[in-house]
């Protein structure tokens, strides 16, 4: 029995430490990042007090680092100086309105900004939750100079909780710009400025969708069960590709009528449009016999599966190819549940990629 309650008690005390770790390493990353962006505000500034701007700041930067290092140790290079810079000149202007439209004290802390006086941290830690990533993450976003495709990678890491390397494949596999080609100029913005809404079937439906983690050939060299298992396998890759709110059910999921069966390969469940996402894999080019066993799969899961208060199946199915006519001619008007996508198994230049989505 005492045993028992050691384990007990250790496993609690083990759970305590871990947690409180987790959250000191948060705390100073949070801390550095906060750092980093005002010591960016101050090099910004007194560059700007100097005549010849260009070759001022470069001895700027040259003698800072010189003396931080002399000071602090390494960690304070030219380069990491003036990415400090370059994150204040990025980040700058949507700080100053998170502070005037979120915090009652905004203008007086404004003013100090304004007037040159440094902030304590204490105090941007009090006002302001404006950074919310590690200074890793920052450093990968800098890098995307459009500031509404940046803005859309930091909600969405932020939302998700995305590793550096899982924001990354993301930007690589150029998500904002596959989701972006299927909204109107509205959605777009607000796809900037909020996490990726969810309200209908084609919010979670990208096209197309890039499978470079399976390590499988381009070429027709594995066969669809191949493709299904390295799917399986990297499940956790896939879901991450899939988007938000998936949740795994089956594979190879029977159905029978008529005595007769029927194998649906992967079956999955969005949380947020609360319905069945049922996905069938094809190699080669899609014929118009795959979208009619997908209606079909998705009928039987609306009529025999379905909950009352759940909303009607989703049909996806996934091919190397696809002709959009058939698609068109074999799918009602108002199609709004079976969709077709196609799929790539090498990740193409994100300029490859875009001329690919235009196709699209």
């Amino acid at each position: 029995m005492d045993n028992l309650h050691n384990n007990s008690l250790f496993s609690q005390v083990v759970d305590l430490l871990q947690q409180s770790k987790q959250q000191v390493v948060r705390a100073i990353n949070h801390t550095m990042v906060y750092t980093y962006y005002e010591i960016g505000r101050m090099i910004v500034e007194e560059e700007q007090n100097g005549k010849d701007r260009a070759e001022y700041g470069k001895q700027l930067l040259k003698g800072l680092s010189k003396e931080l290092n002399q000071e602090f140790g390494k960690g304070f290079s030219v380069e990491s100086l003036d990415r400090m810079r370059k994150f204040y000149k990025t980040y700058s202007i949507s700080a100053s309105l998170t502070w005037i439209s979120d915090d009652s004290n905004s203008s007086s802390l404004m003013t100090n900004f304004e007037n040159g006086k440094t902030q304590s941290l204490t105090t941007l830690f009090k006002n302001k939750n404006l950074f919310n990533l590690t200074w890793t993450h920052y450093i990968f976003l800098m890098r995307i100079d459009d500031s509404n495709e940046r803005s859309f990678y930091e909600i969405e890491t932020a939302k998700n909780n995305w590793s550096v390397r899982e924001l990354k494949r993301q930007y690589d596999t150029a998500l904002y710009t596959r989701l972006s080609l299927s909204r109107d100029k509205e959605a777009i913005l607000k796809l900037s400025q909020q996490e990726q809404i969810i309200e209908k079937p084609k919010d979670i439906i990208k096209d197309p969708y890039i499978l470079e983690f399976l390590g499988l050939p381009e070429l027709n060299q594995y066969s669809e069960n191949e493709l299904e298992e390295e799917i399986i396998n990297k499940l956790e890759h896939f879901l991450l590709e899939l988007g938000n709110g998936f949740a795994f059910i089956a594979r190879q999921k029977r159905i029978t009528f008529d005595d007769k069966h029927f194998r649906i390969d992967l079956v999955f469940y969005n949380r947020i449009l609360k319905c069945f996402v049922l996905i069938d894999l094809k190699i080669g080019e899609l014929k118009h016999q795959d979208l009619g066993q997908m209606q079909m799969y998705v009928n039987y899961y609306d009529r025999e599966m379905r909950f009352e208060e759940e909303n009607k199946t989703i049909g996806l199915v996934l091919c190397q190819n696809k002709s959009d006519l058939v698609v068109e001619y074999t799918l009602p008007e108002n199609n709004e549940q079976i969709f077709a996508s196609k799929y790539k198994m090498v990740l193409p230049s994100k300029e490859e990629l875009i001329h690919l989505i235009e196709q699209i």
